[in-house]
């Protein structure tokens, strides 16, 4: 098939989703065009991997797909026939090797999400694959075309088959801000709500504790809401707190402070010690000695004591029993979550019953959903990436199918030092020049 025949293929959005189901359509033989609403791609990759790119994680599978809660088993598909070493082996291949880390989740050698991003985007180039930025997704028109407003107006492109890759919507100065539900929706397609996940709990701190403790890291805390529990590194914001506990737990947080109003979240300061133990160790202080100094040589940190006070609402109690257990069991009253703007991930999306097998909608034939528009709520460890990565993918192969191509073909890029070739992205936001077999 030439050029010429081969079908044309938009994907709008060019985070990982996107870029994978780009990568798909391209091997399949489909001529591809990857429309971006942001200058450059894949803002939201570059920022997760700021600290040190969370890939995936090494845990089985079924324990993997069962932490998507109730989208496991309709996401589960995907996920078994793109697993964790498949996406592990896919960073291999671009130059980037992966290890796993003392919590089972998976990073990069580099520990960062640009020289990865880099290679990939060498790759999509070699397969023939065009990144067009400052365009954003309309709706469609009448005709079914795909409507788009780039930097000289709105306009419209006829194309074969279309993947919908735009994000959810938090974090939306990256480029990720939810239009496309009302878009969606005017097609007859329902979403469900977006709404934060992955986000800090609020909790209204007392001046002096927030004055004094801001920023200041709790190391190794077990926190408890009702009977899910998390373990692991917090942090005291302004706001409240976060970190991975608090993101495990914040999805249920959500529910239930909207539904119900401020609810308890306890906190052990000591999950490696029981209760028996601590309070063995506290009643061996000193009679002259306050609790607070000898927490502080038992190696209590003063955040630590600070959040004691805090929970009681009042002084430190003298009873080593009643101190031990308010170690075990720090109450905070939360009253909700943080919003979009800085939550890590969106629960909500386009329903898993508006879309076939292949992620296709029903309502929109030819038109394909990935990444983070679905309907899932996962929490972070990898398991966003896995998941967009995945859905890509099968997005990228059903758009293949559809057009009565191989998905299974796989046409291997030239080798970068035989061509010389770089990223066809436009930088301006413009269309590629008329000599471009892409020229829109």
């Amino acid at each position: 098939m030439s050029d010429a025949e081969a079908p044309f293929c938009a994907v709008v959005g060019a985070g990982p989703a996107g870029l994978f189901a780009a990568d798909a359509l391209a091997r399949a033989g489909a001529r591809v065009v990857i429309y971006e609403h942001k200058a450059s791609p894949a803002r939201k990759f570059l920022m997760a991997g700021r600290g040190g790119l969370n890939i995936t994680h090494s845990e089985g599978l079924e324990r993997f797909i069962s932490r998507y809660g109730a989208a496991a088993a309709r996401i589960a598909p995907f996920i078994r026939a793109w697993p964790p070493q498949a996406l592990r082996d896919f960073c291999a291949e671009l130059g980037e090797p992966t290890f796993v880390g003392s919590s089972g989740r998976v990073f990069p050698a580099s520990f960062k999400a640009s020289p990865l991003l880099r290679a990939w985007l060498a790759r999509l180039s070699r397969l023939g694959v065009t990144i067009v930025t400052r365009h954003d997704f309309a709706g469609f028109a009448e005709s079914g075309a795909l409507r788009l407003i780039g930097p000289d107006g709105e306009f419209t492109r006829k194309v074969d088959a279309l993947v919908l890759a735009l994000g959810g919507a938090s974090w939306p100065r990256l480029g990720s801000d939810g239009a496309w539900a009302a878009r969606l929706g005017a097609e007859g397609v329902r979403v469900t709500p977006l709404v934060a996940a992955n986000s800090g709990a609020l909790i209204e701190w007392s001046a002096i504790f927030r004055a004094d403790f801001e920023g200041q890291p709790i190391k190794t805390a077990l926190l408890r809401h009702g009977v899910s529990t998390a373990r692991g590194d917090v942090v005291v914001t302004r706001a409240g707190l976060e970190g991975g506990p608090v993101y495990a737990l914040s999805s249920q947080l959500r529910d239930v402070t909207q539904k119900h109003g401020p609810t308890t979240l306890s906190v052990d300061l000591r999950p490696d010690t029981s209760l028996e133990c601590l309070t063995r160790k506290l009643s061996r202080r000193p009679q002259k000695q306050s609790h607070a100094n000898f927490l502080r040589k038992a190696g209590f940190s003063k955040v630590e004591i600070g959040l004691l006070r805090e929970a009681r609402g009042e002084g430190l109690p003298r009873d080593a029993e009643t101190l031990a257990g308010l170690i075990k069991n720090a109450p905070l009253t939360v009253t909700g979550v943080g919003g979009l703007e800085r939550a890590i991930s969106t629960a909500g999306g386009v329903s898993f019953d508006e879309l076939d097998d292949n992620l296709m909608l029903k309502k929109l034939p030819g038109v394909f959903v990935a990444g983070e528009m679905l309907d899932y709520d996962a929490p972070t460890g990898g398991y966003l990436l896995q998941a967009a990565f995945a859905t890509g993918l099968a997005a990228g192969r059903g758009a293949a199918r559809y057009l009565g191509l191989s998905p299974d073909q796989s046409v291997a890029p030239p080798d970068p030092a035989q061509t010389g070739l770089s990223p066809r992205q436009s930088p301006n936001g413009r269309a590629p020049d008329a000599s471009n077999k892409y020229s829109l």
